[in-house]
């Protein structure tokens, strides 16, 4: 038998991707992609964040029934859990839970021959997932957290993830020594409310993280994205006291003004917003601190955008993922009067990803001349390519290691990568 397991979306599904993938080979199955045309299975791990999200799961759903009408089609994930109704004719059908049972699941299927729906079902606890590798990447994912109860006024994702809830700690612990143990020297922390974690189980965040960087043979510790909110003085004790927790915050701001911060129901102004960077500063200068920012809110006045460019500016970010406001049916935000031409909003997103640019470069630069330690992840073109703590991208000439740690002495900035040399 034959599989291949196609993902959309963030990191989370990432994992829980690769954890099916590691679930498929474990029982037996033959691993191939979503071109091969012998697949006796298709699994795609869905996403509905956005309309664009929307669309491509759609899509893709659509292209493997109609090249692979003999083959399992499985749709699972966040676009099923917000369309449970959809796609009748595919084998099956599954939303957030359950996803650790796919062997199961397709052991039912093949037996009986008949679909499988299970869509809507209760998310109350944790579904366990240990992954032991991280296949054709350098660094590892770990899902620790799952839901979210911020309940934001454009978001989908609580009504599609469900409640908070999280991985035991020593799961964790267990699950991070594993992959350092397998080679992998740098870990992501991620969840769909990383910061959140331990909410359900009488711990916290900066708890865990006091765990993991105990961990022997650990170099990095990276959390994949935490809310503003989050960042106590316990977290912010642990980042200061360890070296092993990267210099890159993701900090998601969202708006720049606190009229739209409020009509998204954001638990933050920007007053706050802008003195936790400065407790960040304070104890990691060099941090990269990059965000996402939504343009295009309803109600946005070109005021509100203009003080949306002017504080990412104050806020010094060093790179901004840009997303034209997306209407989600079912969140609050889609009631709301006051929608934003389309238009106006691809306008937005255009100058705003300007001004990343600009302070990308400016971050960047900051760094030419110095030496750099980089973590090198890929070869191409007789190119070496990696990262910093920093999450800088850095290209040097000729064929290194992957997975190895180098000093490279900066030279220069080139198309949104920072230029090198080993410096030995």
């Amino acid at each position: 038998m034959k599989a291949c397991v196609y993902t959309l979306g963030c990191k989370v599904n990432t994992y829980e991707s690769e954890y099916i993938l590691l679930k498929l080979i474990e029982a037996g199955y033959e691993i191939g992609t979503i071109d091969d045309k012998d697949c006796n299975v298709y699994i795609v791990n869905t996403c509905t964040v956005t309309n664009t999200a929307d669309i491509k799961s759609r899509k893709i759903i659509h292209r493997i029934k109609r090249n692979n009408p003999n083959a399992c089609i499985v749709a699972l994930g966040c676009y099923v859990e917000d369309h449970p109704d959809e796609f009748n004719d595919i084998d099956i059908y599954i939303g957030n839970k359950d996803k650790s049972k796919i062997i199961e699941l397709l052991d039912l299927y093949f037996t009986k021959k008949e679909p499988i729906r299970r869509v809507g079902l209760t998310k109350e606890t944790f579904e366990d997932m240990f992954i032991t590798d991280f296949k054709n990447r350098c660094r590892a994912f770990v899902k620790v957290q799952d839901g979210c109860e911020n309940f934001c006024s454009y978001c989908i994702i609580p009504y599609v993830r469900g409640k908070c809830r999280s991985k035991d700690l020593d799961t964790v612990v267990k699950e991070v020594s594993s992959l350092v143990n397998k080679g992998f020297k740098e870990i992501v922390l991620t969840g769909i409310h990383t910061g959140n974690y331990g909410v359900d189980l009488n711990t916290n965040f900066a708890t865990l993280l006091k765990e993991l960087v105990k961990i022997d043979g650990l170099e990095r510790l990276r959390i994949s994205s935490i809310e503003v909110t989050e960042l106590t003085p316990d977290v912010l004790d642990v980042i200061k006291n360890n070296k092993k927790i990267v210099d890159h915050l993701h900090i998601p701001l969202q708006a720049g003004s606190d009229k739209v911060l409020r009509l998204m129901n954001r638990k933050y102004d920007l007053k706050y917003f802008e003195n936790k960077l400065k407790e960040i500063r304070k104890i990691r200068p060099d941090i990269s601190i990059t965000t996402d920012i939504i343009v295009g809110f309803p109600n946005e006045s070109e005021e509100d955008f203009l003080d949306t460019i002017e504080n990412s500016k104050k806020f010094a970010f060093t790179k901004i993922h840009v997303f034209p406001y997306s209407d989600r049916k079912g969140t609050a935000s889609s009631e709301m009067t006051g929608h934003i031409d389309g238009n106006i909003k691809k306008e937005r997103a255009r100058r705003l990803l300007m001004v990343s640019k600009e302070l990308e470069k400016e971050y960047a630069n900051k760094f030419i001349g110095k030496s750099l330690e980089v973590l090198f992840e890929e070869v191409k073109d007789g190119v070496s390519i990696g990262h910093t703590s920093n999450y800088l991208k850095v290209k040097v000439k000729g064929e290194i290691s992957t997975n190895t740690f180098k000093n490279v002495k900066i030279k220069s900035y080139l198309m949104e990568s920072l230029i090198g040399e080993i410096d030995e």
